[in-house]
């Protein structure tokens, strides 16, 4: 697709990425979600390409690119059609090492970003809480510091790698008395005595593992902090801001390719002596379709060229995660319900896209907690302020 925000490059980008997941993906996506995982080389094949350090930089062996390189990325990645495949690599590439770069210092970097993104290491995010998921400042995981080392106990849940992964970029409570103030990140190798995992099992996203962790007396050193004490709930919602708009992008595109392959099978699959496309009334639902996706792109990609010239798009992400995921379960549901009967197997594509795509209006904040945000920049002058010591 041509476009003002595309050049030349950014389409030679997407072609050859398209064929490295055609050739190295797709063709085990069937396999990898019957087993509930991907396997460890598969990381190491992304690294090889360069695709887990697109937007990171060259010193770490990153590619340092534009963020519509990402964007283009996050678009191919769905159309492999398992979002459990896009959220293992999301979570890793786009999540822990996007904070592990934005907050770690030299040693942390070498130790963790630099193997990160060759694919040698993986890592996880782990936020949410099994008390509270979107509330970030109410988390219960604490860190209580004992010389020259954190003592952790608590717990966290729906953490993509959560089991898998070699290291943990986790929210901890250093000051439990204070509420957003008093949280920190830190990042806890996955051999640390204390620490357990449990594999959850998911409606979707079934080829990622989604984890439950458990911390209890893990001891880790007060150098695996990254960044200041007690500025985490500021890191946390600079980078939800990314997190947001992949998430948007994630959906837009969930809906275009869903739309793609409906287009296609309408046009073979015929109905009371002519092919289903001559019906009036789905010609209309296209129509429709087509449109609110093609305006959320534009919406988004807006918002994407704002938020790479450092613009406040906290506000504009959230409203971009807001309807991109709900575009998606809409686009989805009509798509399926025009492959009849059919749609409901699993040897079609809608099925796997109709449990995936339900996630998006949950995961990363729910549409609830989006409209919260919303409401309270626009009508409470909320202002969700930037960390005082963020590197970005």
């Amino acid at each position: 697709m041509k476009s003002y925000y595309f050049t030349e490059e950014h389409q030679m980008f997407r072609q050859s990425l398209r064929d490295f997941l055609a050739k190295e993906v797709t063709p085990h996506i069937d396999e990898w979600e019957t087993k509930g995982e991907i396997p460890r080389e598969i990381f190491k094949r992304f690294g090889d390409m360069g695709y887990l350090g697109i937007a990171l930089p060259e010193a770490y062996g990153g590619t340092d690119l534009d963020y519509f390189y990402s964007i283009i990325f996050n678009e191919e990645m769905v159309r492999v059609n398992s979002g459990g495949f896009g959220a293992a690599i999301g979570a890793h590439a786009s999540l822990a090492l996007v904070h592990m770069n934005a907050e770690g210092n030299e040693a942390q970097k070498q130790k963790y970003l630099e193997p990160g993104i060759k694919g040698e290491l993986i890592g996880c995010l782990a936020i949410s809480e099994p008390f509270g998921g979107s509330d970030v400042a109410g988390m219960r995981t604490t860190a209580v510091r004992e010389g020259d080392h954190y003592i952790i106990n608590g717990s966290k849940t729906f953490i993509t790698n959560g089991v898998s992964s070699d290291f943990i970029v986790a929210a901890v409570k250093t000051n439990p008395d204070a509420k957003s103030g008093g949280i920190s990140m830190i990042v806890i190798d996955r051999d640390t005595p204390g620490l357990t995992a449990t594999k959850l099992n998911k409606l979707g996203w079934r080829a990622s593992d989604t984890g439950e962790i458990a911390f209890s007396d893990v001891k880790v050193p007060v150098t695996n902090l990254l960044g200041g004490e007690n500025q985490g709930f500021y890191y946390i919602m600079q980078h939800f801001a990314l997190e947001r708009l992949m998430l948007a992008i994630g959906g837009m595109a969930t809906a275009d390719y869903a739309l793609e392959v409906t287009l296609k099978y309408m046009d073979e699959r015929e109905a009371f002596g002519r092919k289903i496309n001559r019906f009036q009334a789905l010609r209309h639902r296209v129509a429709q379709m087509a449109s609110e996706i093609e305006m959320n792109r534009m919406f988004i990609y807006a918002i994407a060229d704002r938020y790479q010239q450092g613009d406040y798009v906290v506000k504009e992400a959230a409203m971009a995660k807001l309807l991109g995921t709900q575009l998606s379960d809409r686009v989805v549901y009509d798509c399926l319900q025009m492959f009849g009967g059919y749609g409901f197997m699993e040897d079609y594509p809608l099925a796997r896209m109709y449990r995936d795509s339900r996630l998006g209006t949950i995961g990363g904040g729910t549409s609830e907690i989006m409209c919260e945000i919303i409401s309270k920049m626009m009508i409470d002058d909320k202002a969700y302020e930037k960390a005082t010591s963020l590197k970005v």
